[in-house]
């Protein structure tokens, strides 16, 4: 087909050009124009004008006629709109709109125009009628979105043609570069239109006006019954003269005339279906999908084999196998054998539970829907750290290539946390999990690499020709010939298409910015891989940039490697020391929008490389996806949620970045495959940070451009229990999106059913079942959606609930979260604590790190922040779960999970979960660069789950103009909801001037609240406030770890009548020491003064009034002072941490005299707004910090208090007792000595006083006083005593009391 088109459309091109020369005047209606004798079909040229008048209009006519003289075919051009009537348009085909303007048709000629395109009718419109009709809803509908904006006249940029099968576009240049006036829209069409051609966000300046990253230049649709070509192509005059223009234009009106097909349905969402298979799952991991439309998937923690079998519209457990959860751990890839039809082979990669420190590649045989696990063969293990940090970097997908090639991509298994974000080199003896150069960039290991295997029918494996390490060159025995690629961190997800090209995605570390002396942000990235080659890491990173050589044991820099020739010289390197040159990735993206990249977003970089889909006409499925999609590899974000299309040139090289389904919401998408019959199978990690997320799921998304099936949606009220079980169950949510009628019919499971919409069923016997809902739509297709509920009968639910610390609490970093958990489980009665798992686990923007799971019920997380993720959206999570012990007579066991996320008790305001108003900005005064602008009235930010136990007040960090100003109301469950805090914001001076605002103390009830910040602005204030960052003042629920000092933020500067009041050394400011102490900075310690006087109110405060403030440190990059004390003196020592120009973070800790570590390190990020650190020191110390990031470490002053000691007691008792004798009161007193040796003691009553010497151990001193009146008041005694227990004289004072008395 496409070779008679492009002949075709060469021809009349031909024929066209040579007319263009020898016209002197624009065409009008018929004039001068012979018509063919036999035309194709009839267009209108419609060119009036009654807005913006281009002066390009006559070449724009004058085209159409001689591509109707060379194409035969029959134009009539018209000026005006007389012939938009049902007669008029009766005759035409196409109605081409040449630059037609403003608002040009009547009421009655918009309705003839609106019957004409729904009667079949085409209209093409080029470039300013895209902005006409502004008023006519029909035809701006048509359009599909409004004119924004332009460039300037003859803006050079790069059109990429997407669609090459188009008749308008196939005979096009790929990459398409021409002068334009780039139209903007205010939204991209695709999703509503058939997008053509596009224009390359990077081809033009980003200050382009109407420049877009999703930006359609040419598009088409069946639109309500007619063909529409639409293109903002044609603004100059020289356009209608351009061959592309005219090939371009010429299929554009062949196709809306309808004599010439295209499909444009590809990009118009609305023909997709996603179709949920099971809404039932549990972490699911990895996909595959046989030929007789079975969906494998394993389930990760469970470690169970799942199978989705369509006959019986429900999935079934294959196989479980207990494995080790740590990390990225677990039931991890699966493949089916190409011969699987014939041997039911499926091959597993997984961690086994009791198999030590590996992970292990095994082939399985399958019988029916049933694993047989005896039928296991062990092909490959691979190393895999079992460390009390580890996050995994496990890798762990599993494909086939088209020659029977099993392909598998391995993690680089290396602790990620200590290496400040960038590379993880560290060569440190016992630290080899911290070395990347012993995996990764070690030819003789299999971790961080791409594998390829030929699997044996004995189970064994061989190895194909063409890897990188050829095993007959290896003499030295310093390769594994199982290694296609090398120098990967984590390779998550690839595919390998039917070329044998491999599509790779690779997660990067985790540094926000670049550092001049350690190396690139993290970036991800997305490779292309057409030959064995070593991609890099851990010596250079995205397109080659390179990491600096970096000692551990020094903490210096060192050179830049060199990617183009990287040595492994680590100890821990056992494999060749010259490694291949390292390869760029193609795409490579940070967590800040890519200047490279800008279709990607911003945000959390979690990349998953997507198949290739292969268009098959001959396969008959209502399902399979269009032809526009052939060879493009689909691109998924687990965290950013999105999929995308990466179409190829022909090259292979990557054309263009465009979303896919965008109006579909994707919850962590995890595998992508496209099955046998051409639909896209979707695993889904659900939304959430625990590790059995309740909307985790399975589906089918299809190509249903003659209609999509219903949804259907089933719950029940109950799900397990003894029997007789009443359950009700409810078909809510189930919808038929094209409005269709539905019929419902529920099959229980147990041999009942029932028609009704939300039926009540009594199951009367123990089992496990499947209750499921079929809905029917009542049309000719009959089409159908179905949904299960497992009922587990004769077994009930363990409740599983964390008690400590509450969802939703604060914590500070570094300290420790004691976590508590109960499980309560009606038949299994008693819990045995190793029976419960939990896992803590660092989380960040969208998704958790988990650590070492733990057997018990109450334990300890320690809440460690690396460099890395200093900048992240990072939070703490505990996950726990428990899994009983079944029911009778073989009902199942369930298993029951619960997540609680704790936060920061600093973070940024733009963390928010939703928003009213506002953007998110960016400048470099903000602590992290970014932050809360554009604040007006009644603006407002949510933030999900907040418990405020442990916390006093809130306190942010603004900005304001002299004319902004307002106040923050902080409020519970809604915008209006519980006033709990009112924080006035004032003028700060500027709105680039961030302060932090006074503690606003909380009266926040008990329990967990969503939390809203409602914006107030002063009366006749537009934009009030800038919002940086969000702090909750208190210690939180954390406690700090053995041997850390206490910490404090909310003193900040304000040190007089909290600290130093026995003395202080600041910086070049002066001293007021106890005698005998002294403070020094040792030798390579600077200091500096960074103003003498200053309004922030993190400087310090100077005596002798404290009104003015100081900003100075000690500084270098390891600050150390010295601090001596008499013998036998004990301080409070308090460390002022105060970077005051830059945020920092550092490691303080505090040396004995000889070098021993008294205090261990303990990380402190100040963010400019200064800390306190105090400790107890009983000898001259050695205050040393370390810098971990910014330019330096400082120390901002020492302060001295005089400790609260608490004496010791003697053991010494005393009692008194009043009563009457003789009519008379009398008090009598008893001391009773505790002790091993000897005390003096000393009674005094308001009667008498009477001292004892020398009272023996063990015996008591007695006296009693004689008042001589009738009646006493109540009143007091004390007792003092005195002894030496061995250290020293010690005096216990007891006060004790009586009652009144009255012996009257």
């Amino acid at each position: 087909m496409r070779t008679r088109r492009g002949a075709a459309i060469a021809a009349c091109l031909a024929l066209s050009t040579g007319l263009a020369g020898v016209l002197t005047a624009p065409a009008v209606a018929h004039e001068g124009h012979e018509h063919p004798e036999n035309p194709e079909f009839k267009a209108l040229i419609f060119s009036e004008t009654a807005g913006f008048v281009h002066d390009s209009v006559p070449e724009a006519k004058a085209m159409w006629d001689e591509l109707a003289a060379a194409g035969g075919f029959e134009v009539v051009q018209a000026t005006d709109s007389t012939l938009f009537t049902d007669e008029g348009l009766a005759d035409f085909d196409v109605i081409v709109l040449a630059q037609a303007s403003g608002d040009v048709w009547n009421p009655a000629e918009e309705k003839a125009f609106e019957k004409y395109v729904r009667g079949g009718g085409g209209v093409v419109a080029m470039h300013n009628p895209l902005d006409m009709e502004p008023g006519f809803p029909f035809y701006r509908a048509l359009i599909g979105t409004e004119f924004t904006a332009h460039s300037a006249a003859g803006t050079p940029g790069e059109m990429t043609v997407v669609d090459r099968e188009h008749p308008s576009t196939a005979d096009l240049p790929e990459r398409w570069e021409r002068n334009e006036e780039w139209y903007g829209f205010t939204k991209s069409v695709r999703g509503d239109k058939h997008v053509l051609a596009q224009l390359d966000p990077t081809s033009v300046p980003t200050s382009t006006p109407g420049r877009m990253l999703d930006h359609p230049v040419t598009w088409c649709s069946d639109y309500e019954g007619g063909r529409t070509w639409v293109t903002s192509v044609g603004h100059a005059k020289s356009s209608y003269s351009e061959e592309n223009v005219r090939k371009h234009a010429l299929g554009g009106i062949r196709y809306a005339a309808g004599v010439e097909p295209g499909a444009c349905g590809g990009t118009v969402w609305d023909n997709f279906d996603k179709v949920p298979l099971d809404t039932n799952t549990s972490a699911p991991w990895g996909i595959a999908v046989a030929g007789d439309g079975r969906v494998f998937f394993t389930e990760l923690v469970r470690g169970q084999v799942r199978i989705y079998d369509p006959e019986l519209k429900s999935t079934v457990t294959a196989a479980t196998i207990p494995v080790y959860g740590g990390g990225e751990d677990g039931m991890l890839g699966l493949a089916l054998d190409p011969q699987f039809e014939q041997n039911d082979w499926v091959y597993l990669y997984y961690s086994p539970q009791d198999g030590g420190s590996v992970n292990r590649l095994s082939r399985f045989t399958m019988e029916g829907n049933t694993m047989k696990l005896d039928s296991e063969v062990v092909m490959l293990e691979i190393p895999a750290g079992r460390d009390d940090k580890e996050i995994g970097h496990t890798g762990g997908t599993l494909r086939f290539d088209g020659q029977g090639n099993l392909w598998l991509s391995v993690g680089d298994d290396v602790v990620p946390f200590e290496s400040s974000g960038y590379t993880p080199i560290d060569e440190r003896p016992g630290r080899a999990h911290f070395d990347a150069q012993g995996t990764s960039a070690n030819s003789n290991d299999l971790r961080g690499k791409l594998l390829r295997i030929t699997p044996e029918p004995d189970g064994t494996y061989s190895v194909p020709e063409g890897n990188l390490f050829p095993e007959a060159e290896d003499t030295a025995d310093k390769t594994r010939p199982e290694i296609y690629a090398m120098g990967f961190r984590n390779p998550f997800r690839f595919t390998v298409d039917v070329d044998g090209t491999v599509y790779l995605a690779d997660y990067g570390p985790d540094a926000g910015s670049a550092n001049p002396n350690r190396g690139p942000a993290g970036y991800v990235e997305w490779q292309s891989i057409k030959a064995p080659g070593n991609y890099g890491w851990p010596y250079c990173h995205a397109n080659n940039i390179a990491y600096n050589d970096f000692d551990f044991v020094t903490s210096t820099s060192g050179a830049k490697f060199d990617c183009a020739n990287p040595v492994n010289t680590s100890p821990n390197n056992t494999g060749l020391t010259e490694l291949p040159p390292s390869v760029p990735a193609e795409v490579y993206y940070s967590y800040g929008a890519s200047a490279e990249f800008p279709q990607l977003g911003s945000g959390a970089g979690a990349p998953m490389a997507g198949p290739v889909y292969h268009f098959d006409e001959a396969l008959d499925s209502d399902r399979k996806w269009p032809e526009y999609f052939s060879g493009t590899p689909l691109f998924f974000e687990w965290g950013r949620n999105f999929i995308k299309e990466f179409p190829l040139a022909a090259d292979g090289s990557l054309l263009a970045i465009n979303p896919v389904l965008s109006s579909q919401q994707f919850l962590s998408p995890l595998d992508l495959q496209f099955g046998p019959d051409g639909a896209l199978y979707l695993l889904e990690w659900g939304g959430g940070f625990g590790r059995d997320n309740p909307n985790s799921g399975l589906y089918r998304v299809d190509y249903a451009a003659d209609g999509r099936a219903p949804t259907a949606q089933a719950t029940a009220d109950v799900t397990t229990g003894l029997a007789p079980l009443s359950v009700t169950f409810s078909s809510e949510g189930t919808v038929d999106r094209d409005g269709d009628e539905l019929e419902f019919a529920w099959d229980f499971g147990d041999g009942s059913t029932s028609t009704e919409q939300n039926p009540t069923h009594v199951y009367t016997t123990n089992g496990n079942f499947e209750a499921r809902l079929t809905v029917t739509e009542k049309t000719e297709s009959a089409k159908t959606g179905t949904a299960t509920v497992p009922i587990v009968v004769g077994n009930t639910s363990p409740v599983v609930t964390i008690t400590a610390p509450p969802n939703g609490s604060f914590f500070r970093w570094n300290d420790v979260l004691p976590w508590k958990v109960e499980v309560t489980d009606a038949e299994d009665g008693q819990i045995d604590c190793k029976d419960v798992t939990v896992q803590p686990a660092l989380g960040h923007d969208e998704h958790a790190h988990p650590t070492l799971p733990v057997n018990a019920c109450e334990g300890e997380a320690s809440t460690i922040l690396d460099e890395g993720h200093l900048e992240a959206d990072a939070f703490w999570v505990i996950d726990a779960r428990y899994t009983d012990k079944g029911g009778a007579a073989g009902v199942q066991p369930i298993t029951t999970s619960a997540t609680n996320v704790y936060r920061p008790t600093r973070f940024q305001a733009h963390y928010w979960d939703e928003v009213k108003g506002v953007a998110v900005e960016n400048n470099a005064a903000a602590e992290l660069g970014q932050y809360v602008g554009d604040i007006q009235d009644d603006d407002w930010l949510r933030y999900e789950d907040m418990n405020f136990q442990g916390i006093d007040a809130v306190r942010y960090r603004v900005s304001a103009g002299p004319e902004g100003g307002g106040r923050i109301e902080m409020r519970l469950g809604s915008p209006t909801g519980q006033l709990v805090a009112t924080t006035p914001v004032n003028s700060t001076g500027g709105w680039f001037t961030f302060k932090e605002t006074d503690p606003t103390p909380i009266t926040a009830p008990a329990g967990t609240h969503d939390v809203y910040l409602v914006f107030r602005s002063n009366p006749g204030v537009n934009w009030s406030m800038t919002l940086d960052v969000f702090e909750a003042v208190g210690s939180g629920v954390g406690v700090p770890p053995e041997g850390a000092p206490r910490q404090d933020t909310s003193t900040q500067g304000d040190w007089i009548g909290k600290y130093g009041t026995a003395g202080y050394a600041i910086p070049q400011i002066g001293t007021q020491l106890p005698q005998g102490v002294t403070v020094a900075p040792v030798t390579g310690t600077q200091a500096w003064t960074w103003e003498q006087s200053t309004t922030k109110r993190s400087a310090l405060q100077v005596p002798p009034d404290g009104a003015a403030r100081r900003a100075s440190t000690w500084f270098g990059a390891g600050a150390a002072v010295d601090v001596t004390v008499p013998e036998g003196s004990a301080y409070d020592l308090s460390v002022y941490v105060n970077s005051h120009d830059t945020a920092r973070t550092q490691d303080v800790q505090v040396l004995r005299a000889d070098g021993s570590v008294l205090y261990p390190a303990f990380s402190v990020a100040d963010n400019a707004a200064g800390v306190w650190l105090t400790y107890r020191i009983e000898s001259s110390v050695r205050v040393k910090a370390d810098k971990a990031t910014g330019p330096n470490a400082v120390i901002g002053g020492i302060f001295l208090d005089v400790p609260d000691v608490e004496q010791p007691e003697l053991a010494v008792t005393a009692t008194v007792t009043a009563k009457c004798v003789a009519g008379r009161t009398t008090l009598t007193v008893r001391a009773v000595n505790g002790e091993d040796v000897p005390v003096d003691v000393v009674v005094e009553t308001p009667h008498g006083r009477k001292t004892f010497a020398g009272v023996a151990p063990g015996k008591s001193a007695q006296q009693s006083f004689a008042t001589r009146a009738a009646s006493i008041p109540a009143g007091e005694v004390t007792v003092t005593a005195t002894g030496d227990t061995g250290s020293g004289p010690i005096t216990t004072q007891i006060v004790t009391g009586y009652e009144a008395v009255d012996c009257g």
